[in-house]
Protein backbone atom coordinates (compact mmCIF):
# COMPACT_ATOMS: atom_id res chain seq x y z
CA UNK A 1 0.00 0.00 0.00
CA UNK A 2 2.82 2.40 0.86
CA UNK A 3 4.55 1.75 -2.45
CA UNK A 4 1.32 2.42 -4.33
CA UNK A 5 0.84 5.73 -2.53
CA UNK A 6 4.37 6.89 -3.35
CA UNK A 7 4.07 5.97 -7.03
CA UNK A 8 0.70 7.70 -7.43
CA UNK A 9 1.78 10.86 -5.64
CA UNK A 10 3.94 12.47 -8.36
CA UNK A 11 1.14 12.03 -10.91
CA UNK A 12 -1.31 14.19 -8.98
CA UNK A 13 0.59 17.50 -9.38
CA UNK A 14 0.90 16.79 -13.11
CA UNK A 15 -2.85 16.29 -13.39
CA UNK A 16 -3.47 19.47 -11.46
CA UNK A 17 -1.09 21.43 -13.68
CA UNK A 18 -2.81 20.10 -16.81
CA UNK A 19 -6.25 20.96 -15.39
CA UNK A 20 -5.18 24.50 -14.54
CA UNK A 21 -3.52 24.76 -17.94
CA UNK A 22 -6.80 23.81 -19.63
CA UNK A 23 -8.57 26.47 -17.59
CA UNK A 24 -6.03 29.03 -18.79
CA UNK A 25 -6.51 28.00 -22.43
CA UNK A 26 -10.29 28.13 -22.07
CA UNK A 27 -10.01 31.56 -20.46
CA UNK A 28 -7.84 32.80 -23.33
CA UNK A 29 -10.44 31.55 -25.85
CA UNK A 30 -13.22 33.35 -23.98
CA UNK A 31 -11.17 36.56 -23.80
CA UNK A 32 -10.50 36.37 -27.55
CA UNK A 33 -14.20 35.75 -28.23
CA UNK A 34 -15.11 38.69 -25.99
CA UNK A 35 -12.72 41.03 -27.81
CA UNK A 36 -14.07 39.93 -31.20
CA UNK A 37 -17.60 40.45 -29.89
CA UNK A 38 -16.76 43.97 -28.74
CA UNK A 39 -15.48 44.78 -32.22
CA UNK A 40 -18.46 43.18 -34.00
CA UNK A 41 -21.31 43.87 -31.57
CA UNK A 42 -23.99 43.27 -34.19
CA UNK A 43 -22.74 39.74 -34.85
CA UNK A 44 -22.39 39.19 -31.11
CA UNK A 45 -26.01 40.24 -30.57
CA UNK A 46 -27.31 37.78 -33.16
CA UNK A 47 -25.02 35.07 -31.80
CA UNK A 48 -26.21 35.61 -28.24
CA UNK A 49 -29.85 35.50 -29.35
CA UNK A 50 -29.35 32.29 -31.30
CA UNK A 51 -27.57 30.71 -28.33
CA UNK A 52 -30.38 31.86 -26.06
CA UNK A 53 -32.97 30.42 -28.42
CA UNK A 54 -31.23 27.05 -28.68
CA UNK A 55 -30.84 26.90 -24.90
CA UNK A 56 -34.57 27.51 -24.50
CA UNK A 57 -35.40 24.90 -27.11
CA UNK A 58 -33.08 22.23 -25.74
CA UNK A 59 -34.13 22.98 -22.16
CA UNK A 60 -37.79 22.70 -23.17
CA UNK A 61 -37.23 19.36 -24.92
CA UNK A 62 -35.34 17.99 -21.90
CA UNK A 63 -38.07 19.26 -19.58
CA UNK A 64 -40.75 17.66 -21.74
CA UNK A 65 -38.94 14.32 -21.71
CA UNK A 66 -38.60 14.49 -17.93
CA UNK A 67 -42.29 15.39 -17.59
CA UNK A 68 -43.35 12.46 -19.74
CA UNK A 69 -41.09 10.10 -17.80
CA UNK A 70 -42.71 11.25 -14.53
CA UNK A 71 -46.30 11.26 -15.77
CA UNK A 72 -48.81 10.53 -13.08
CA UNK A 73 -47.14 12.93 -10.64
CA UNK A 74 -48.92 15.97 -9.21
CA UNK A 75 -46.85 18.46 -11.22
CA UNK A 76 -47.06 16.62 -14.57
CA UNK A 77 -49.20 19.15 -16.42
CA UNK A 78 -47.32 22.12 -14.97
CA UNK A 79 -44.03 20.61 -16.19
CA UNK A 80 -45.56 19.98 -19.63
CA UNK A 81 -46.82 23.58 -19.90
CA UNK A 82 -43.46 25.05 -18.83
CA UNK A 83 -41.58 22.80 -21.27
CA UNK A 84 -43.97 23.70 -24.10
CA UNK A 85 -43.54 27.42 -23.39
CA UNK A 86 -39.74 27.03 -23.44
CA UNK A 87 -39.91 25.16 -26.74
CA UNK A 88 -42.20 27.76 -28.29
CA UNK A 89 -40.05 30.65 -27.03
CA UNK A 90 -36.90 28.96 -28.32
CA UNK A 91 -38.41 28.49 -31.79
CA UNK A 92 -39.55 32.13 -31.90
CA UNK A 93 -36.12 33.43 -30.83
CA UNK A 94 -34.30 31.23 -33.35
CA UNK A 95 -36.61 32.22 -36.21
CA UNK A 96 -36.75 35.93 -35.31
CA UNK A 97 -33.49 36.83 -33.54
CA UNK A 98 -33.68 40.52 -34.46
CA UNK A 99 -37.19 41.04 -33.10
CA UNK A 100 -36.32 39.03 -30.00
CA UNK A 101 -33.27 41.22 -29.46
CA UNK A 102 -35.45 44.33 -29.66
CA UNK A 103 -37.85 42.91 -27.08
CA UNK A 104 -35.10 41.86 -24.68
CA UNK A 105 -33.32 45.20 -25.08
CA UNK A 106 -36.53 47.05 -24.19
CA UNK A 107 -36.97 44.78 -21.19
CA UNK A 108 -33.36 45.40 -20.11
CA UNK A 109 -33.83 49.17 -20.42
CA UNK A 110 -36.91 49.02 -18.21
CA UNK A 111 -34.98 46.94 -15.68
CA UNK A 112 -32.18 49.52 -15.66
CA UNK A 113 -34.67 52.33 -15.12
CA UNK A 114 -36.58 50.64 -12.29
CA UNK A 115 -33.40 49.35 -10.64
CA UNK A 116 -31.78 52.78 -10.83
CA UNK A 117 -34.84 54.50 -9.39
CA UNK A 118 -35.11 52.02 -6.52
CA UNK A 119 -31.44 52.43 -5.66
CA UNK A 120 -31.63 56.22 -5.82
CA UNK A 121 -34.75 56.40 -3.65
CA UNK A 122 -33.43 53.77 -1.25
CA UNK A 123 -30.10 55.52 -0.81
CA UNK A 124 -31.81 58.87 -0.16
CA UNK A 125 -34.29 57.41 2.32
CA UNK A 126 -31.98 55.08 4.25
CA UNK A 127 -28.72 57.10 4.04
CA UNK A 128 -26.71 54.18 5.37
CA UNK A 129 -22.93 53.69 5.38
CA UNK A 130 -23.01 52.82 1.65
CA UNK A 131 -25.02 55.94 0.77
CA UNK A 132 -22.56 57.32 -1.78
CA UNK A 133 -21.96 53.98 -3.50
CA UNK A 134 -25.69 53.17 -3.77
CA UNK A 135 -26.38 56.67 -5.07
CA UNK A 136 -23.69 56.26 -7.72
CA UNK A 137 -25.00 52.82 -8.76
CA UNK A 138 -28.54 54.13 -9.02
CA UNK A 139 -27.47 57.09 -11.13
CA UNK A 140 -25.45 54.89 -13.49
CA UNK A 141 -28.32 52.42 -13.95
CA UNK A 142 -30.79 55.24 -14.50
CA UNK A 143 -28.64 56.96 -17.12
CA UNK A 144 -27.93 53.63 -18.83
CA UNK A 145 -31.64 52.82 -18.99
CA UNK A 146 -32.45 56.25 -20.41
CA UNK A 147 -29.73 55.96 -23.08
CA UNK A 148 -30.82 52.48 -24.16
CA UNK A 149 -34.49 53.45 -24.19
CA UNK A 150 -33.88 56.72 -26.05
CA UNK A 151 -32.07 54.90 -28.88
CA UNK A 152 -34.44 51.93 -29.04
CA UNK A 153 -34.87 49.94 -31.28
CA UNK A 154 -31.50 50.88 -32.84
CA UNK A 155 -29.81 50.15 -29.53
CA UNK A 156 -30.96 46.52 -29.74
CA UNK A 157 -28.35 45.95 -32.44
CA UNK A 158 -25.43 46.35 -30.05
CA UNK A 159 -26.60 46.41 -26.40
CA UNK A 160 -27.07 42.67 -25.94
CA UNK A 161 -23.95 41.91 -27.95
CA UNK A 162 -21.99 44.35 -25.80
CA UNK A 163 -23.16 42.73 -22.56
CA UNK A 164 -22.58 39.24 -23.97
CA UNK A 165 -19.04 40.13 -25.08
CA UNK A 166 -18.21 41.77 -21.74
CA UNK A 167 -19.45 38.67 -19.91
CA UNK A 168 -17.19 36.47 -22.08
CA UNK A 169 -14.25 38.82 -21.52
CA UNK A 170 -14.56 38.95 -17.72
CA UNK A 171 -15.26 35.22 -17.42
CA UNK A 172 -12.20 34.52 -19.53
CA UNK A 173 -10.02 36.79 -17.41
CA UNK A 174 -11.30 35.04 -14.29
CA UNK A 175 -10.45 31.61 -15.69
CA UNK A 176 -6.97 32.79 -16.70
CA UNK A 177 -6.39 34.12 -13.19
CA UNK A 178 -7.54 30.82 -11.64
CA UNK A 179 -5.42 28.75 -14.04
CA UNK A 180 -2.24 30.78 -13.64
CA UNK A 181 -2.65 31.06 -9.87
CA UNK A 182 -3.41 27.36 -9.52
CA UNK A 183 -0.35 26.31 -11.52
CA UNK A 184 1.79 28.63 -9.40
CA UNK A 185 0.46 27.12 -6.17
CA UNK A 186 1.05 23.57 -7.42
CA UNK A 187 4.58 24.50 -8.43
CA UNK A 188 5.29 26.04 -5.03
CA UNK A 189 4.04 22.92 -3.24
CA UNK A 190 5.69 20.26 -5.39
CA UNK A 191 9.03 21.75 -6.42
CA UNK A 192 11.98 21.22 -4.02
CA UNK A 193 13.20 24.03 -1.79
CA UNK A 194 16.04 25.95 -3.53
CA UNK A 195 17.96 25.97 -0.23
CA UNK A 196 18.33 22.19 -0.43
CA UNK A 197 15.73 21.24 2.19
CA UNK A 198 13.10 18.72 1.08
CA UNK A 199 10.25 21.22 1.54
CA UNK A 200 7.78 19.43 -0.74
CA UNK A 201 4.96 20.27 1.67
CA UNK A 202 4.54 23.61 3.35
CA UNK A 203 4.13 23.98 7.06
CA UNK A 204 6.69 21.75 8.80
CA UNK A 205 9.88 22.04 6.72
CA UNK A 206 10.43 18.27 6.92
CA UNK A 207 9.09 17.22 3.52
CA UNK A 208 5.95 15.71 5.07
CA UNK A 209 2.38 17.05 5.23
CA UNK A 210 1.08 18.36 8.52
CA UNK A 211 -1.12 16.14 10.65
Amino acid sequence: MAGTTRSAGPAEPGKLKRSFGLLTVLGAILVLAGIVGLVYTGVATLTSMLLFGWLLLIGGIVGLVQAVSSRGSDYFWLAVIVAALNIAAGIVVIRHPTGSAETLTLFAALLFLTGGLFRLVGSLVVRGPQFGWMLFQGAVLLVLGILVLANWPESSRYVLGLFFSLALLFDGLGLIAIGVGGRRIVRMVTEPDPTGAPGDWPGNGQGRPLG
